[in-house]
């Protein structure tokens, strides 16, 4: 009786060993088929696209919380808590949606975007500047921004922002936001000709990093003021003439400084402002007259000032006589070579010798202090 049962245990532990297996076989099969058929694929990419959302989510909610808490650092503008601020914050990634690559058809793009695939990213930081050019206007700024950004090591923005002198109640964050993504070891630039001449500017550069490199392109104070009364009167035909505009009196010959074509070739006068804030160790005075006659050159003295590589150089340059300056030779992939537009090279109008002569002994002692403080001639007398 008793061998009866153990034997019937054993014939039913092999039956169920038997059916064990065969339903083991069976999930193995169908494991298979589904992976053969691409199914297996999507669960767990739907679930790592499930997490990366909710990380994404978290990571929102914690930027909030970061936001809202009183011991957070504010960014207000002009406030005194801030004036030694450096640009320890500036590597902060700024989100942005990627990009996807140019070459891709619209129904490929549709359908990575549907299907939540990050086809491409977009790489590099947005941070504060460590360069900006900040005048002057008419001297050859966006000349030297325009060979600047020939440099693989320099990122900067096209437009004159204009936040140090207009927009500067926006915040900074909303100035960070402007400036092109960067790698490590590229520089982010911009440049602005009217902060040099702007009062409030130097203490709110200083706020944001008061170790920002400043570069200055100075041209002859007469010739410019000239360029910059052709510029307007292009935009003003109706414009008084330039003697009249520069001379309080025409008998006495007083110059009228309150005209900002004249007060802004008082480059000592500026240069005291932004000294209060900056050592003359962190400005490169850059000729305006040697960047149409010897660009490579300049270059050379603007790259070694910045830390960079000497990548411009004479090969990247040649001569338009007809605008009589310097243009950039034809880059890979274009079809003709890159000049300034229309509004650089205009002619000028004709002024009497004499209102010329008045202009060129007013600014003659202002000339020798800028010399004396920039420790540079630049020969304007």
């Amino acid at each position: 009786m008793g061998c009866s049962i153990c034997r019937v245990r054993v014939n039913f532990g092999k039956v169920l060993s038997k059916v064990s297996v065969f339903f083991t076989m069976v999930l193995i099969f169908t494991y298979f088929f589904y992976c053969l058929t691409g199914f297996c694929d999507s669960a767990p990419r739907s679930l790592y696209i499930q997490q990366a959302s909710d990380y994404d989510i978290l990571g929102d909610h914690r930027r909030v919380l970061d936001e809202l808490r009183p011991s957070s650092p504010r960014l207000f503008p002009d406030a005194p808590s801030h004036r030694n601020r450096t640009a320890s914050a500036d590597a902060e990634q700024v989100d942005a949606p990627p990009q996807l690559p140019q070459h891709m058809s619209d129904s490929a793009k549709e359908s990575a975007q549907n299907n939540g695939i990050p086809v491409s990213n977009t790489f590099g930081t947005k941070r504060f500047p460590q360069a900006i050019i900040i005048g002057v206007k008419k001297g050859g700024t966006r000349a030297l921004l325009e060979f600047l950004r020939i440099h693989p090591d320099v990122r900067a923005v096209g437009t004159e922002p204009h936040f140090f002198d207009r927009f500067y109640d926006r915040g900074l964050e909303w100035y960070r936001n402007l400036m092109p993504r960067t790698l490590d070891g590229q520089i982010t630039m911009e440049k602005t000709p009217s902060y040099f001449v702007t009062k409030e500017a130097p203490s709110r550069v200083c706020i944001m990093n008061c170790q920002t490199k400043l570069i200055v392109v100075v041209r002859d104070p007469v010739t410019r003021a000239v360029s910059d009364y052709t510029q307007t009167l292009s935009k003003n035909p109706g414009l008084p003439s330039f003697q009249s505009l520069a001379l309080k009196n025409s008998t006495t010959g007083l110059i009228d400084t309150t005209w900002s074509a004249v007060r802004i070739g008082l480059y000592a006068k500026h240069l005291e402002n932004w000294l209060q804030y900056f050592p003359l160790s962190h400005f490169l005075f850059v000729s305006g007259e040697r960047l149409v006659s010897d660009p490579a050159g300049e270059m050379g003295r603007v790259q070694d000032f910045l830390g960079l590589k000497r990548v411009v150089s004479d090969k990247h340059f040649y001569f338009n006589q007809t605008k009589g300056f310097p243009c950039l030779k034809k880059p890979e992939g274009s079809s003709r070579p890159r000049c300034l537009g229309k509004s650089k090279g205009r002619p000028h109008p004709h002024i009497p010798s004499e209102i010329l002569q008045r202009l060129r002994d007013f600014y003659r002692p202002f000339n020798h202090r800028f010399y004396q403080m920039s420790g540079h001639d630049f020969g304007w007398d």
